[in-house]
């Protein structure tokens, strides 16, 4: 289906500005709140795909709707609120708080660009961030298991907080392992565990979170995204540990991140406070310390995107076609 037009109004309330995020299930918005002057959202959309049988159409949006419920319930510091879901026609809708702020992937970029590394100390004030965050997440009843986790999902707001933004791949782990994910979708290989590549089967636990969030770790201390896990499992050679890119890491930092991403999820931390403590001990960073992040004007982010955003969009655009990506 294409993309809302701009202006458009949804559920009398929401006004469309433009795409802000694009994905194989649908697209994200920014769009403002007419009901709350001055505030921004960001609306994610959900298309199902149309030659599904009846029945299974109604199950799709019906487990939509019961996940999307969970997920609005939340209520942590480096999660943005959900504050509503509907449908309207074909397609549902999920609206969240509008984060401001580079993402983690727009930061490696740069810091490659400029011929330097991220200092290890500030990945490891954000990993603090984001440990918090997926603890809360695994301790809900049933856990919740994001299954996305990586440097273009992570935003850094003006303010030095931490968000994990999407929450395209959630899954929702009930005793029973039969509900899935609020949007059927695709992870980014390189940080997908191999357990996940079997799709959405029941084989994911928390250990699937870890395994990504090392990833990411590994990514934003080297700027080199590591292998996929399919490709490590092919050929175990090809993975290289992250001091072999960044000697200046510490030993400490590589020893849990190479834990982190062990293939085996039953060789990996058992839980993501357990990952945190090889990571940072008793270390408790303070996010204030993050450098600080040029902000925009709702008047700037309403506004059409620039020639440079456009020129960039068009580059991620096409790595993007490149880049292998699996259930």
């Amino acid at each position: 289906m294409p993309p809302l037009a701009p202006n458009t109004l949804l559920r009398q309330r929401y006004l469309i500005r433009r795409v802000i995020g694009q994905g194989g299930m649908g697209n994200v918005y920014l769009a403002e709140d007419t009901r709350l002057a001055g505030r921004l959202c960001a609306v994610k959309e959900v298309t199902h795909d149309p030659g599904l049988p009846p029945h299974l159409l109604e199950e799709a949006r019906a487990q939509f709707f019961q996940e999307a419920s969970v997920l609005a319930r939340l209520d942590h510091p480096n999660l943005p609120k959900v504050s509503d879901f509907f449908s309207e026609g074909a397609r549902d809708y999920l609206v969240m708080d509008f984060v401001p702020g580079k993402d983690l992937q727009t930061l490696i970029e740069e810091a490659r660009y400029e011929k330097r590394f991220l200092p290890e100390k500030q990945v490891l004030a954000w990993a603090g961030q984001l440990a918090d965050a997926l603890t809360y997440l695994h301790s809900q009843t049933p856990p919740i298991v994001h299954r996305d986790i990586k440097p273009g999902n992570i935003k850094l707001t003006p303010s030095g907080v931490i968000k994990l933004v999407d929450f395209g791949l959630v899954k929702v782990l009930a005793s029973d392992e039969v509900t899935v994910t609020v949007v059927q979708g695709r992870g980014t290989a390189v940080y997908t565990p191999i357990e996940q590549y079997g799709g959405d089967t029941g084989g994911t636990d928390v250990r699937s979170d870890i395994y990504a969030f090392g990833a990411t770790l590994y990514h934003l201390l080297t700027n080199q995204p590591p292998p996929s896990a399919r490709d490590r499992f092919l050929k175990p050679s090809i993975f290289r540990p992250p001091r072999a890119f960044n000697p200046e890491i510490s030993p400490r930092t590589e020893r849990a991140i190479l834990w982190a991403m062990r293939l085996h999820p039953d060789e990996r931390p058992e839980s993501v406070e357990v990952f945190r403590q090889a990571l940072l001990g008793g270390w408790a960073p303070n996010y204030v310390s993050a450098p600080p992040v040029p902000t925009a004007t709702p008047a700037d982010l309403l506004a059409a995107p620039t020639e440079r955003a456009l020129t960039l969009l068009a580059v991620l655009l096409a790595l993007a076609a490149f880049v292998f990506t699996v259930r």
